[in-house]
């Protein structure tokens, strides 16, 4: 069955870049001059997404706004003469009825807010997508998973793996690798979150993009909460696994963390970089402050 819908988990607050986010969602920082949740919109355009769901929580009005036009504005740059601007705002104006939103009244994990979506979502796989991790590269990491999807056929999921230091493991989901399909696709032979120092099964990490099939939802609906005291993802897929295949695909691409400060600050330059438009200027800036 096509991948159609897209779950995008927004209602978390963002506390690991305070003060920032006080007041507005994380998921509307810029990266050079694009939101956060643009990007990820766009990722999941590319890769053939056709309703996109989003899991809200308070103060999350301003993202609904973003993705709704602004007939002031429209209106003041058709009368002002900018057409490049309103070709911008045209290119990320989503078609009526594209998106869905839904509230998550609680903070209880990534695996909770997912099952939030159920009654958006029915009875299709889905893709599920974190706002605050993007991925550069031609074609998007979502893309390349869903190709890699409609290969497998089936009641396939998929999870996103990247390599992460040996020593760092312990901060991360963590996938067994099983059978080798290809070069960048495996069997997941056994799932664990946060693994004890030394107690990982591969260094391969469980990054920001899944593809699940709806039983997730019955799982998730009576989950316990494990890490953190919340109802985790992993933990319920682990439970799925024992049904139905799981498979890791080692995606092209680099990854950026944006929940951090310090990831927010490379991803501005990384993306700022990839733009032929402004990579010589910020060369230039960059190397001049470097020189002081």
């Amino acid at each position: 069955m096509k991948i159609r819908k897209a779950v995008f988990p927004v209602a978390g607050l963002g506390t690991r870049v305070l003060p920032a986010t006080k007041a507005m969602p994380k998921e509307m920082l810029t990266i050079v001059d694009k939101p956060l949740i643009q990007y990820v919109v766009d990722e999941a355009k590319e890769a053939g997404i056709e309703h996109f769901v989003f899991v809200t929580g308070r103060n999350k009005g301003v993202i609904e706004d973003h993705f709704d036009r602004m007939f002031e504005l429209d209106s003041t740059l058709a009368a002002r003469g900018k057409k490049a601007e309103q070709d911008i705002l045209a290119r990320d104006q989503p078609e009526a009825g594209a998106m869905s939103f839904t509230r998550q009244q609680a903070p209880l994990g990534l695996g909770h807010a997912v099952w939030c979506a159920r009654d958006i979502v029915g009875d299709e796989p889905f893709a599920v997508v974190l706002p605050d991790e993007l991925v550069l590269n031609n074609p998007g990491c979502l893309k390349q998973m869903i190709e890699a999807a409609e290969k497998l056929g089936g009641k396939s999921n998929l999870l996103a793996v990247e390599a992460v230091p040996d020593h760092l493991t312990h901060q991360y989901g963590i996938c067994g690798v099983g059978k080798r399909l290809a070069a960048n696709m495996f069997e997941v032979d056994g799932m664990v979150e946060k693994p004890p120092k030394g107690t990982a099964p591969s260094n391969l990490s469980i990054t920001g993009r899944y593809i699940l099939q709806p039983e997730i939802f019955k799982i998730l609906e009576t989950q316990e909460r494990g890490a953190g005291n919340e109802i985790q993802l992993t933990d319920a897929m682990k439970t799925l696994s024992g049904t139905q295949s799981f498979y890791g695909v080692e995606f092209e691409g680099e990854r950026h963390d944006c929940g951090s400060k310090a990831g927010f600050l490379r991803a501005n330059i990384a993306y700022g970089m990839a733009r032929d438009d402004l990579r010589d200027g910020l060369r230039a800036e960059m190397k001049n402050y470097l020189e002081k």
